[in-house]
């Protein structure tokens, strides 16, 4: 997986991109087809830290973001919506699959 975090008016510290880091793996138990991630860390204001990111998976691209007062809250936040994305994503593609004739016995 290949994670990318960049900060917008705000330095990454080492321990946010660890934490970012740790999150993210998260994902993978979901899906072996993510192949990138990009995370994106801004403040807009003192009180309004906001987190986004956007998930390449086969076929298709997954966005989230989240606005929290804590920015660790708001990584946190974000992997869990991502995470039902992903999962609902994977859903989809096995109903699908499914959804075909079916096997004969």
């Amino acid at each position: 997986m290949n994670l990318t975090v960049t900060g917008h008016h705000v330095d990454v510290t080492a321990s946010m991109r660890n934490y970012v880091t740790d999150k993210m793996e998260r994902l993978q138990r979901h899906s072996d087809n993510v192949f990138g991630v990009h995370v994106i860390l801004t403040v807009e204001e003192k009180s309004r830290q906001k987190a986004e990111a956007t998930i390449k998976v086969s076929g298709t691209q997954l966005y989230a973001d989240t606005t929290e007062p804590d920015m660790y809250a708001a990584i946190d936040l974000l992997t869990d919506k991502l995470d039902r994305q992903l999962i609902r994503h994977k859903e989809k593609l096995k109903a699908h699959r499914r959804t075909g004739d079916p096997v004969p016995e």
